[in-house]
């Protein structure tokens, strides 16, 4: 295939590039094909799919030639791959396994002969490659073409999930690609390629029932535009079906407009992020793309979602169905929208429940979490949910393809779901378990989101990035928006935006967002929440480091608005927060947090900081009488610092130099900030027991202890971070 011939294409886009290409090295190409197909979201889903190469390379043994398979690794996405994603296995050995594998008792589909072949695939390694190889490799090994390409593209889903599939391909491709029956990934897949191939030489792929495409060719260029222009006949044919205004039967219910919908969606996350978080908390993603919303809203959009998914990239993590929640968007309340979610949550776990016992074999795995994964709302839209957010936005990714892959099929015939036995033994395939318990553990709060208000800088900046390495995903939000941003940016630069292409508007954040905030003032804070909320469905920690301090004037005097601004953030604003959330916490129902800032300055009064001291004073009471009112459900504790220099917006140049002054501390007007602070921070350190300055870093450590769950059975209660100051002593 060459170029000339994916001219002009319309359903997919051609990335490759003949000037970057001819400068690599054939692992490389690979490398290069696989993330010239995984950047078209049309040609695979994130994670789905897998590419090969079998490239003659030189054995580190013999030092003689031979071939070597090089295919995508276990867990890898073909968008974001390098080469140590890639498994590499002797094609020798390989091959070797088909008599291994005929000549044990009782081989066949699904049996534990065939699942014992993964075992012996790192027997086949070469040069010690430390990447797993993936169950599909068998599909690429045993094909005789040197590159193969396997995708999950929508279109070519739809013919594979429809009821004339077989005829639909021949319609299509004609001669050039095949078609074979479902059959689960795996060796006995492989070998069922091998013989159609076989059977006829003339075949460039095949159309794999209920699963995807896989072609070939001995040429890697010739083999991506292939992939290329069989994606692109398959969506063509579908396309020219299209039934327009009558699709998925036509709409039953109209699209609320974006403020109405956002209403109602602030107001179900919370409860909605509890009642599905029973046995483990999820993180939300919501999706109101087009394609999602002409589906929820449709006449047949209960019926195929009952059906459930086909391709088994897709139910792995949307389940085995949604739960759809037949509310009319026109004239029904919010009221009875959480009435008939509630009574759908409970049929669906029922109906999980007897799916599992009416599925399970004596050696499956133990039911797993029976909660939905993907929730459908006309007038609403889709609510995905994961352990993290990336896995929700890979969730919401994969049941928006399932939506085009029911589309397309129904466009051209019937759609027809993977049969519930076949689903439940992917699911609870035993490999599949395996694998996810090769997965890393969650990290301590990889499944909490947390809010720190202050994130621009000091404390707020550096508890941000510490709840961030144990996995938490931060609402960094500061009056200074700029600030927050940079501070989330950070964050996502250090972990990464995760995987998954789905998620509208502030939905489609990754593991950190910055947002402005004046604590006081109200709105402003319901604005927090409303953009917490949609874009990860909840909140489980809400910390505030943000706090003012207002020198006096020379004469000592403090003005009266001066004064009521110092309270207005320092006890007010901190308040406002808490009253503000405590309904989305109460809401939600889950065991949660708040730590405030106050001041080892709320328990020793000192000359020169009237206002602040006695604002940190009521803010310590505020810590206690809170701990009372929200209990049991939420605790409240605080963090009293002393003398945080380093970072503090608190400890501008002047206030710096003016402290430095009043404790007759040497300076020269020369000296940088930076070593003004630290001159100041260590006259303040010789004053504690410890001796030693006390920095932002301190702070964030004692924030994560109370914010965590490692200090699940302590609230009212205020911890000093001051070095030791004696006169501090809480009493």
């Amino acid at each position: 295939m060459s170029a000339a011939a994916t001219k002009g294409l319309k359903f997919v886009t051609r990335h490759w590039d003949d000037d970057v290409a001819q400068q690599l090295l054939p692992a490389e190409r690979l490398v290069y094909r696989s993330n010239c197909l995984g950047a078209d979201q049309r040609i695979t889903n994130t994670g789905g799919g897998n590419t090969s190469s079998k490239i003659v390379e030189c054995d580190p043994l013999t030092g003689e030639d031979c071939d070597v398979l090089w295919v995508k690794g276990s867990g890898g996405d073909l968008r974001t791959s390098k080469l140590e994603n890639f498994a590499a296995l002797y094609m020798d050995k390989l091959l070797g396994l088909i008599p291994n594998y005929q000549s044990l008792p009782n081989n066949g589909p699904k049996t534990p002969a065939e699942d014992s072949m993964v075992g012996r695939f790192p027997h086949c390694t070469f040069n010690l490659n430390p990447r797993a190889s993936s169950i599909d490799t068998p599909l690429h090994g045993f094909l005789p073409a040197r590159h193969v390409d396997h995708m999950h593209p929508n279109s070519v889903i739809s013919i594979a999930a429809c009821d004339r599939s077989r005829e639909l391909t021949q319609d299509i491709f004609g001669g050039d690609v095949g078609w074979v029956p479902w059959l689960r990934p795996g060796f006995e897949l492989g070998l069922m390629m091998q013989r159609e191939v076989e059977q006829n030489q003339s075949l460039k792929g095949l159309v794999m029932g209920q699963h995807g495409l896989i072609n070939w060719a001995d040429d890697d260029k010739e083999c991506y535009e292939l992939t290329l222009e069989l994606i692109e006949r398959a969506a063509k044919y579908i396309d020219d079906h299209d039934k327009g205004a009558k699709t998925f039967g036509g709409q039953k219910y109209e699209s609320l407009a974006e403020t109405e919908r956002n209403k109602i969606l602030v107001a179900l996350l919370p409860w909605l992020r509890g009642q599905v978080s029973k046995v483990s908390k999820f993180i939300g993603t919501v999706e109101t793309r087009d394609e999602i919303m002409r589906f929820v809203n449709s006449n047949d959009a209960e019926r195929l979602a009952e059906l459930g998914t086909s391709c088994p990239d897709h139910f792995l993590r949307t389940k085995i169905k949604p739960l759809y929640v037949d509310w009319n968007p026109a004239a029904e309340t919010i009221v009875e929208l959480k009435a008939k979610v509630t009574a759908g949550l409970k049929q669906y776990r029922m109906d999980y429940a007897a799916y599992y016992e009416g599925c399970k074999h004596a050696n499956s795995p133990a039911m797993r979490d029976p909660n939905p994964t993907v929730i459908l709302i006309p007038g609403v839209g889709m609510i995905a949910w994961g352990k993290n957010k990336s896995e929700s936005r890979v969730t919401a990714e994969f049941y928006t393809c399932a939506v085009e892959v029911m589309r397309g099929s129904e466009a051209i015939g019937k759609y027809i779901a993977l049969p519930k036995q076949e689903a439940f033994d992917i699911e609870y395939w035993l490999l599949e378990e395996a694998k996810l318990k090769r997965a890393p553990a969650d990290k301590e709060m990889s499944r909490d989101i947390v809010l720190v208000i202050g994130a621009g800088n000091g404390i707020g900046k550096q508890t941000a990035h510490r709840l961030a390495k144990e996995g938490a995903h931060i609402v960094c939000a500061d009056l200074s928006k700029p600030a927050a941003e940079a501070t989330a940016q950070e964050l996502t630069d250090i972990y990464g935006q995760g995987i998954g292409v789905a998620g509208s508007g502030i939905s489609g954040c990754g593991p950190a967002i910055g947002l402005s905030v004046d604590i006081t003032n109200r709105d402003s804070i319901k604005n927090l929440i409303k953009d917490t909320l949609l874009a990860y469905g909840g909140i489980d920690r809400v910390i505030v480091t943000a706090g003012v301090f207002v020198a006096p004037d020379r004469s000592g005097n403090i003005p009266d608005e001066k004064w009521r601004f110092t309270f207005d953030v320092n006890v007010q604003g901190s308040f406002n927060v808490v009253d503000e959330f405590r309904g989305v916490l109460k809401e939600q129902g889950l065991r949660a947090a708040v730590v405030l800032t106050t001041s080892v300055n709320g328990v020793v009064g000192k000359k020169g900081s009237l206002a602040y001291d006695t604002s940190k004073a009521a803010a310590n009471h505020l810590v206690r009488e809170l701990a009372i009112e929200l209990a049991p459900l939420v605790r409240v504790n605080a963090i009293a610092p002393a003398t945080v220099v380093e970072g503090s917006t608190m400890f501008p140049r002047d206030r710096v130099i003016a402290s430095l002054t009043k404790y007759d501390i040497k300076f020269e007007e020369s000296d940088t900030d930076d070593a003004l602070r630290s001159k100041l921070a260590n006259f303040y350190a010789e004053r504690t027991l410890t001796k030693q300055p006390i920095t932002p870093k301190d702070q964030a450590e004692a924030i994560f202890f109370l914010a965590s769950d490692r200090s699940s059975k302590t609230t009212g209660q205020i911890i000093n971070v001051d070095g030791g100051l004696h006169e501090a002593f809480l009493r």
